[in-house]
């Protein structure tokens, strides 16, 4: 499959000819063959997403939203083909493919009702006979950068608010899944967006510091987000405040579930069970600590190691929860952290085996600081329980991270459950349910390390848009 920009509303090959390949994390066979954008193809994008701006930001919001309707009607009936693209670009699963496609069309829903919620206000002023406003306006050309492992999710979210703001977009695909990410693209110019209005470049994996500096520091990109690791997100926060570009950052996570010694051991295992292996643990939000009370830790490692150890692991073709990790080095990864824990005492009571880009689920009980697994994003399906005495020990163990983004408590008491959500240091947390959520119309994003700033509800409209005071004035007295 060979894969171009689209630029304009036109399918277009890098200026220099240059391309790269991606290679199917199981069988090694080329997915496909992209073109990897430099310098001259960074200002063929905005130029083009530039000259789109003016008549795009004054059309109105219901011809924004049918646009984006008919988009995400569209998308629902290209499940075959993400489904397909995402197999043999990252090794998903049919059912992941087929919910990233479900969530992002609800996505480009949510964006078309917003479209008449970019509101402002009348503020009384102290000055007579004047009116004075304070209304969003669209910021300009807004970059989005999406990850792989939900690639038509976050692709889609990356873009769909800006769009519905007035806003240009230019989407820089991931190099690991970069004909999934031309799909979604491909799809909005089908729906009848405009040309310019949204366009994608993807860029070789050793050209991404150059294009995404490039990228930021045009001074016709007004507005950056990125969703993808801690360490590249600093990275891209640096390059923006160089510029005084606003970033909007959802980065790494760490969410830890917490069992309580009065939770119901059942549910909290299901919990644990989807938010750990969903994706094969290859989420943002995945159960990355298992914090359980130790009253209760016998009972809830066997229950949770018992149904660990039947969740079906293979080849992505076939019928499995866990199919392939995204690249080798990410399987051998977990054999390093599953090693490292077992060297200091943890213990290995489900899974534990890889073959090739596949691993089962795992779980290692007793882990302690001392152990990578306790510190490190997995981003693979090798989860840790950590035993602790006491609510207390439980949220501090809870916070012991650099990150905060989603969190999870199980307690039948749902006050005292309350009170320890409101203890934990992230940007969401779910009582009695899987750290694993994601709705178009709630504010998503975390704290510390994982980011800041908010996708999803009106809460994202101040993301892509200027709030500016207006005045209306008449005759006025000057004091000279």
């Amino acid at each position: 499959m060979k894969v171009d920009f689209i630029i304009d509303g036109a399918s277009v090959a890098a200026a220099s000819g240059a391309t790269f390949t991606r290679a199917d994390p199981v069988t090694g066979k080329i997915a496909c063959e992209a073109a990897a954008a430099g310098p001259a193809d960074v200002e063929k994008v905005v130029a083009a997403a530039s000259a789109a701006f003016p008549s795009w930001s004054e059309t109105g919001p219901g011809a924004r939203r049918a646009l984006l309707l008919k988009a995400a009607d569209l998308l629902e009936t290209r499940v075959p083909q993400f489904a397909q693209a995402m197999l043999e670009e990252i090794g998903a699963t049919g059912p992941w493919a087929g919910f990233n496609v479900h969530l992002a069309a609800g996505m480009l829903r949510e964006a078309a009702a917003l479209t008449t919620q970019i509101a402002g206000e009348v503020i009384p002023s102290d000055k007579p006979g004047v009116l004075s406003l304070a209304i969003r306006q669209p910021a300009g050309v807004v970059l989005g950068m999406a990850p792989w492992n939900a690639p038509v999710i976050l692709g889609v979210r990356a873009i769909a608010t800006p769009l519905a703001c007035g806003n240009t977009v230019i989407l820089r695909s991931s190099e690991t899944c970069p004909e999934t990410h031309r799909l979604i693209v491909q799809t909005l110019n089908d729906a009848g967006f405009p040309k310019g209005v949204v366009n994608v470049i993807c860029n070789a994996p050793a050209d991404a510091p150059e294009v995404v500096a490039a990228l930021i520091a045009h001074p016709a990109v007004k507005r950056i987000n990125f969703t993808g690791s801690s360490k590249v997100g600093k990275i891209i926060a640096k390059l923006a405040a160089e510029h005084l570009k606003p970033v909007l950052l959802e980065l790494g996570g760490k969410a830890p579930l917490v069992v309580l010694d009065d939770a119901d051991l059942d549910a909290a295992v299901d919990a644990a069970i989807f938010g750990a292996f969903a994706n094969q643990g290859q989420i943002c939000m995945s159960t990355e600590r298992i914090v359980v009370d130790a009253s209760v830790a016998d009972a809830f490692v066997a229950k949770l190691a018992k149904r660990a150890s039947v969740l079906p692991a293979g080849d992505p073709r076939g019928h499995v929860v866990l199919g392939s990790l995204v690249d080798r080095s990410a399987a051998e990864r977990m054999d390093e952290l599953i090693a490292d824990a077992v060297a200091k005492g943890g213990k290995v009571v489900a899974g534990g085996k890889r073959e090739g880009t596949v691993v089962e689920a795992t779980i290692i009980d007793h882990v302690t600081p001392e152990m990578r697994i306790y510190r490190e994003e997995s981003f693979g399906p090798v989860k840790p329980v950590v035993r602790v005495s006491g609510q207390d020990e439980a949220i501090r163990v809870a916070n012991d991270t650099e990150y905060g983004l989603s969190a999870a408590v199980f307690s039948r008491d749902i006050q005292r459950a309350l009170g320890v959500a409101k203890r934990i240091e992230s940007g969401m947390c779910h009582i009695n349910g899987p750290t694993v959520q994601d709705e178009a119309q709630m504010p998503f994003g975390g704290v510390k390390a994982s980011g800041y700033g908010r996708f999803g509800g009106r809460s994202v409209i101040a993301e892509f848009t200027d709030l500016r005071w207006i005045t209306i004035e008449g005759p006025q007295h000057y004091p000279f």
